[in-house]
């Protein structure tokens, strides 16, 4: 008698297999992203454009100094580049000490897609964002 296919097994696996090949994409756009970002470094170590203490905006929406210096990537001040080239996101859990003590940011992976899926209007190529920093008069 042959053996009977359970369909609970091959869906946990088409789901670990999607699974897999999302963490692959993101892994690769990482990859892609961090590239445009070590250029970027590069550009703006030339061109003498001086990075500044990064500012968190906490989800009760006070905005709390951090431990990092960088470069803010969007308008909305959401997103930097820290001086060696880490990803932050810079909205963080609110804390009732944080305007007294700071936050730690911890880095995220880069994205080649500023604010994916965010509902501020501000999204678009991680390019683009890069180069405004870079000549603040590109529209």
């Amino acid at each position: 008698m042959g053996a009977m296919s359970d369909p609970s097994a091959e869906r946990r696996d088409a789901a670990r297999r999607r699974a897999d090949l999302a963490a692959s994409a993101r892994r690769g756009e990482a990859q892609a992203a961090q590239v445009l970002i070590d250029d970027f470094l590069v550009a703006v170590r030339e061109r003498g454009i001086p990075p500044e203490r990064l500012v968190a905006t906490q989800l009760d929406g006070r905005q709390v100094r951090t431990d990092k210096t960088g470069w803010y990537v969007n308008r909305k001040r959401s997103i930097a580049i820290g001086e060696s080239g880490e990803w932050y996101v810079l909205t963080v859990p609110s804390s009732p000490f944080g305007r007294f003590t700071g936050v730690k940011l911890e880095a995220s992976p880069p994205e080649l897609v500023v604010g994916r899926g965010g509902r501020d209007g501000e999204s678009g190529d991680l390019a683009d964002f890069l180069a405004r920093v870079l000549d603040p008069d590109t529209p």
